[in-house]
């Protein structure tokens, strides 16, 4: 959990380096202190997650967004696999993906995700999306130790 002398630790697990990009905006323009660690696939969001390989220093996060469509292992098999493990699945994930099909938000759903919530294709409205997801689960949610 984020105290007065720790920063928040935000796992972005995104392929898109636009998406990736407005996302730094919207953390680096929030008045909340968070380190944003970005995986550009599933795969490496796993080995960050487990600490393996280049990320054996890798941090806990405190939350995770997560795109669906990654390449290598998508965000699906990423979502089920972190919500399966116990040493890793009080972690929140937020999806945060282009995908509005019912059947995601029922799989993402029935796979224990903490929020689904589909991107917004304006800069505007996806950083403000952003900043209201960090100012929830920093200021308003509370997160475990």
């Amino acid at each position: 959990m984020p105290t007065a002398d720790r920063a928040a630790t935000i796992l972005l697990v995104e392929d898109d380096p636009g998406d990736e990009l407005m996302a730094r905006e919207a953390f680096e323009d929030d008045a909340q202190t968070s380190e944003l660690h970005v995986a550009r696939d599933g795969q490496e969001a796993l080995d960050f997650l487990y600490r393996r390989g280049q990320h054996a220093e890798a941090p806990r996060p405190d939350f995770i967004l997560l795109d669906l469509n990654l390449p290598r292992v998508d965000g699906r098999q990423v979502l089920r696999q972190v919500k399966s493990d116990a040493a890793v699945a009080s972690i929140p994930v937020v999806v945060l993906t282009t995908s509005s099909a019912v059947e995601d938000v029922v799989a993402c759903y029935g796979a224990h995700t903490n929020a689904y919530i589909t991107k917004p294709s304006g800069y505007d409205e996806f950083v403000d999306v952003v900043r209201q997801i960090n100012q929830f689960w920093l200021d308003t949610a509370r997160l475990p130790s």
